[in-house]
C-alpha cells in the first residue's frame, strides 16, 4: 500500500480542485492510501470526496495577509508544522504556496511531486508565493517528479525554471457520470429553438475573460445573430459583469446561472461552448463540453490545440484576442453545416477523455516513483 498525500490550498469550485477530487475518488484504494489536505478548510468540493479518502485541513479559513505570514517561515519549518504524518509520496497539487511547503520535506525517503496547472509566463509570476526567484528555483529542484497538465504549460514552466523529470498528465474527468448528468431535464431555463444558445463555464474572475465574451455577444446581436448566452459560475467579477451586460442593453439575452453542481445538462442543450480566457491550464469545462457533444470555440490558451487539434480538427481555436474570437464565433453561426460538423467531431473527441485512462496514467507515474525508490 502506497501512502500518498495531496496538498492543495482549498477544495473550492475551481477546475483544479474538482479535477483532484475526480482523480483521488477513482484511484485504486487497494493500492493507494490517499489523504487530501487543504491549507484552508473551505470549498464546495469537500463534500464530493469519496468516503475512503481521508481529509484534513491546516487552517479553518484563509485570512488577509496569509501569503506574507507563510513567507515568515522557511519551507522546512512549514512542512514540520503542518505535515506530521509519514507518507511515501507527497504531492503539491497546485503551484505556489503548496509547492513551497512540500519542498521543505526533510525526509529523503519521501518522494515529492509538483503539479503545475497554469502558465506562469515569467519567473516573477512563478515566485509570488516564494521569498524570491532564487528560493523558488531551489524549491522546485527538490521535487522528484514534476507534472504539467498540458504540453503548453510544460514548455512555459521549462522556460522559467529547471526541474527534474517533467511530464504531461491530462486532467481526470468523470466521463460516464458527466454523460449521465447531461441527460437530466433542465427545468429552470427555457432554451428557444429560434435562438443560438451559447454557454461558458468558469469562476467569474478577470483571467476568465467573461467581459470579452459579453462584448462578443453584444457584437453578434448587433450583427443580427439571435444569440442567447448562458454564463455558469460565480466569483468576484459577478456584479461587474452583470453591470456590463446591462450597460450594453443585453441583460435579457445574457443569463447568469450561478454555480451549478450539474452544469452538464445546460451545456448539452447549448449549440456552442465558448472559452474567452486570457490564460488556462487545461480547460476542464471545454473537455466536459466535448464529452456531452457540444462544439467548442476558444481563444488559444494552454492545452486547447492539444484538445481540439493543431488545425481545428475537433473545434475552433482562434488567436487570443476579442476580435479573433468574435470572427471565429461569427463564422460558425453563419454556417449551420459547419456547426453540425463540429458537433459530430465533439462527440468523437469526447470519447478519448475516459476516466480510466487518465487515472491509470497517474497511478503508473506514482508507482514508478516508488519503484525507483527501491532500486
Amino acid at each position: 500500500m502506497i501512502k500518498v498525500l495531496f496538498l492543495i490550498p482549498n477544495l473550492g469550485h475551481g477546475g483544479a480542485e474538482k479535477v483532484l477530487v475526480n482523480l483521488v475518488n477513482h484511484m485504486d484504494w487497494k493500492k493507494f492510501q490517499i489523504t487530501v489536505m487543504a491549507l484552508y478548510d473551505e470549498g464546495i468540493n469537500r463534500a464530493s470526496l469519496a468516503q475512503h479518502i481521508e481529509y484534513k485541513a491546516c487552517f479553518k479559513r484563509s485570512f488577509t495577509g496569509v501569503s506574507h505570514f507563510l513567507k515568515l517561515l522557511s519551507p522546512e519549518q512549514l512542512y514540520r508544522h503542518l505535515i506530521h504524518e509519514h507518507f511515501d509520496i507527497v504531492v503539491s497539487y497546485l503551484e505556489g504556496q503548496t509547492a513551497r511547503i512540500v519542498s521543505g520535506c526533510w525526509d529523503n525517503a519521501v518522494k515529492l511531486v509538483s503539479w503545475i496547472h497554469v502558465e506562469q509566463h515569467t519567473a516573477k509570476n512563478a515566485a509570488r508565493a516564494f521569498r524570491s526567484v532564487k528560493e523558488m528555483n531551489q524549491c522546485y529542484q527538490k521535487f522528484d517528479q514534476t507534472v504539467c497538465v498540458s504540453k503548453f504549460v510544460m514548455q512555459d514552466l521549462l522556460s522559467i525554471v529547471s526541474v527534474k523529470n517533467c511530464t504531461v498528465l491530462y486532467n481526470t474527468v468523470e466521463s460516464e457520470r458527466i454523460r449521465t448528468l447531461a441527460d437530466e431535464a433542465v427545468k429552470d431555463v427555457t432554451f428557444s429553438k429560434g435562438e443560438c444558445n451559447i454557454c461558458s463555464v468558469g469562476t467569474l474572475k478577470p483571467s476568465k475573460g467573461f467581459d470579452r465574451l459579453i462584448r462578443v455577444h453584444d457584437r453578434l446581436r448587433k450583427d443580427g445573430f439571435p444569440v442567447h448566452t448562458y454564463i455558469l459560475g460565480e466569483g468576484p467579477e459577478e456584479k461587474k459583469l452583470k453591470s456590463l451586460a446591462t450597460f450594453l442593453g443585453d441583460e435579457e439575452t445574457i443569463s447568469f446561472l450561478g454555480y451549478q453542481t450539474n452544469p452538464y445538462k445546460y451545456v448539452k442543450k447549448c449549440d456552442l461552448m465558448i472559452c474567452s480566457s486570457f490564460a488556462e491550464g487545461f480547460n476542464t469545462a471545454a473537455t466536459e463540453a466535448l464529452i456531452v457533444g457540444t462544439p467548442v470555440c476558444t481563444v488559444e490558451v494552454s492545452g486547447m490545440k492539444e484538445m481540439l487539434g493543431e488545425n481545428n480538427e475537433y473545434g475552433v481555436v482562434t488567436e487570443n484576442n476579442e476580435d479573433a474570437l468574435y470572427l471565429g464565433v461569427k463564422s460558425l453561426l453563419r454556417d449551420p453545416k459547419q456547426l453540425a460538423y463540429y458537433k459530430m467531431k465533439a462527440i468523437q473527441r469526447g470519447k478519448t477523455f475516459s476516466t480510466e485512462n487518465t487515472v491509470e496514467k497517474v497511478e503508473n507515474m506514482l508507482t514508478h516513483i516508488m519503484d525507483d525508490n527501491h532500486d
